[in-house]
């Protein structure tokens, strides 16, 4: 099945380049390319996009404030943050804002289509740098023993651990030995316990409260 994906970037010769490679994919459909998210929910309703590229810094609105709005409005738009930036401020800020991707602008044309199609088939795709922050901030030593004060399971940390790592609803599910619904399961159970309605909620709260 294709994907479909718009490109919000305002530089115009790198809007129009990942548009060139967007045209050229077989696995990819163009739905549009913007020099900004003015009229970006809008430009959804209109495209229907599966999965957005996002620029962050944008004139009159940011990829951030752009991507909030996205899944207010569309909550199943998958968000990948295609930036230079790679200070964790900005990393956590887009989390927070729902993207489940971050790519750096200088990843090559192959491993932007591959992180598309992981985001699309339920993945967090993210450049190894941003990545390795990632794991430096689970690696920074916490200040006494934290409590699970959220009673999950065995089970259900060791979910949240995968998704924090990037793995599809699928990957999670060969890794555990268990199937897609069981996993589906798992996840609302922890959804609810960690009073949270999406995925990339639950990623930030994990990484915030360093729950993995």
């Amino acid at each position: 099945m294709d994907i479909n994906v718009a490109i919000y970037e305002d530089n115009d010769t790198l809007r129009e380049s990942l548009s060139f490679l967007i045209k050229g994919s077989n696995l990819l459909t163009f739905a549009g390319a913007y020099p900004n998210c003015l009229n970006i929910v809008e430009n959804c309703k209109t495209n229907r996009p599966d999965v957005i590229l996002m620029d962050i810094d944008m004139p009159g609105i940011s990829g951030i404030e752009g991507t909030r709005l996205v899944k207010e409005a569309f909550p199943s738009v998958n968000v990948m943050i295609l930036t230079v930036y790679e200070d964790s401020d900005k990393i956590f800020d887009a989390l927070r804002a729902g993207a489940t991707g971050y790519m750096l602008k200088k990843s090559s044309a192959i491993q932007i289509i591959e992180a598309i199609a992981e985001l699309a088939g339920g993945g967090s795709p993210m450049s190894s740098r941003i990545a390795r922050k990632v794991l430096d901030f689970f690696s920074t030593p916490p200040c006494g023993e934290k409590e699970n004060e959220y009673t999950l399971t065995d089970r259900e940390l060791d979910i949240l651990k995968r998704l924090v790592a990037g793995d599809s609803y699928k990957m999670i599910a060969d890794n555990c030995c268990i199937s897609i619904g069981t996993v589906r399961c798992h996840i609302n159970s922890m959804y609810r316990k960690l009073a949270v309605n999406s995925k990339a909620e639950a990623i930030i709260k994990a990484i915030k409260e360093k729950l993995v």
